[in-house]
């Protein structure tokens, strides 16, 4: 099953789409975990500043991304790192938006990368009470993470695009998408482009 795939998560200081404070990503070939990658994110200034509601949602404070790359300077790793794969996201909408809201800010352009939503795959294969991260990597047979770090978030996420694959027989991340009625959305200039 050649579903191949980089899952991603952040974790923003505050309600800004431009405040990602932590990445965590983790890449599927042929259906399994290849490789995981995570960092701490400086937000771009005046997106910067922590509210007290997300830092106790993730622990993230302030002095931890102190020392850590501004978001222009580490956004050529993470585009390095999903080497041109479709993203994957839970509640994908605002992953692609911590994207281009930190890229607006920082004044570089958007890059370009097609994505699907775990969440929507999620409502499409299981019959659950909710279908928040915990609950539907649950149902995948993933349990028991850190939920609200962006890395354990993203191989939450991984493992519920692998298993709803295997459960719906799907060739690979379009066939999945198609399978299962949701859509393969698109950001930065091939979102512009079609």
């Amino acid at each position: 099953m050649p579903v191949n795939f980089t899952a991603i998560d952040f974790e923003t200081a505050n309600s800004s789409s431009a405040s990602a404070c932590s990445v965590g990503m983790v890449k599927v070939v042929d259906g399994r975990v290849v490789d995981r990658a995570g960092w701490f994110i400086r937000p771009p200034l005046g997106h910067d500043y922590f509210n007290e509601w997300n830092t106790r949602i993730h622990g993230i404070v302030e002095a931890d991304i102190a020392d850590a790359p501004l978001w222009r300077e580490q956004l050529p790793d993470l585009v390095a790192f999903v080497d041109g794969d479709h993203l994957v996201a839970h509640n994908a909408g605002f992953d692609m938006g911590v994207i281009t809201g930190g890229c607006v800010a920082s004044f570089v352009e958007t890059p370009s990368f097609g994505y699907a939503c775990s969440l929507q795959i999620a409502r499409k294969t299981y019959t659950l009470d909710s279908y928040k991260l915990p609950v539907a990597a649950m149902a995948a047979g993933f349990e028991d993470f850190a939920h609200h770090d962006a890395l354990a978030d993203a191989e939450a996420c991984a493992a519920i695009i692998v298993h709803a694959a295997k459960r719906h027989e799907a060739l690979d991340l379009e066939h999945l998408v198609a399978l299962t009625g949701t859509k393969l959305g698109r950001i930065g200039a091939v979102a512009l482009a079609g």
